[in-house]
């Protein structure tokens, strides 16, 4: 009987230590370069317009059955997206609570990596598997401060 506990215990452990190896592993290599990303802060001029930190993922190869899907930067997971003028941008647009309307609720997570202030994760997916790659030495550029909130968003997926 003590066998029998002892290989179900065993089995158990086995299936549950493969989970979490493959959880948000971080590649060393994309199917894709990027180059020169980085971000930029934003505050509306007028009381309760928002601001926010938009994080610019310019990609420089060709990306072929390939998806931009996320990213993880400072506390926030945000969709990318891109813009129908330039499809090889990718922007992600967080949200900060700095000059928001009232009862205004931040919203950050418990990111699965551990990330210095100027690097982010990026996932994507590829052949029908998420994978994930970080972006270091983002850099920021001055921020932007609008007259009023700022243009809405194209959300194009």
């Amino acid at each position: 009987m003590k066998f029998i506990q002892y290989i179900s215990v065993s089995i158990l452990s086995s299936l549950l230590f493969m989970q979490c190896s493959s959880a948000q592993k971080l590649q060393k290599e994309a199917s894709f370069q990027t180059e020169n990303a980085y971000y930029q802060k934003w505050v509306a001029g007028v009381k309760g317009g928002g601001s926010g930190i938009n994080v610019f993922i310019p990609v420089t190869t060709q990306v072929v059955d390939v998806k931009l899907d996320s990213l993880f930067f400072r506390g926030n997971k945000v969709a990318l997206q891109t813009k129908p003028t330039n499809p090889t941008l990718y922007i992600g647009y967080i949200t900060t609570a700095v000059n928001q309307q009232e009862g205004y609720i931040s919203s950050t997570v418990k990111l699965p990596f551990e990330l210095k202030d100027n690097e982010a994760v990026v996932s994507y997916i590829e052949n029908e598997t998420t994978k994930y790659i970080k972006i270091e030495n983002l850099v920021e550029k001055q921020m932007e401060q609008y007259p009023s909130a700022p243009p809405k968003t194209i959300n194009n997926n």
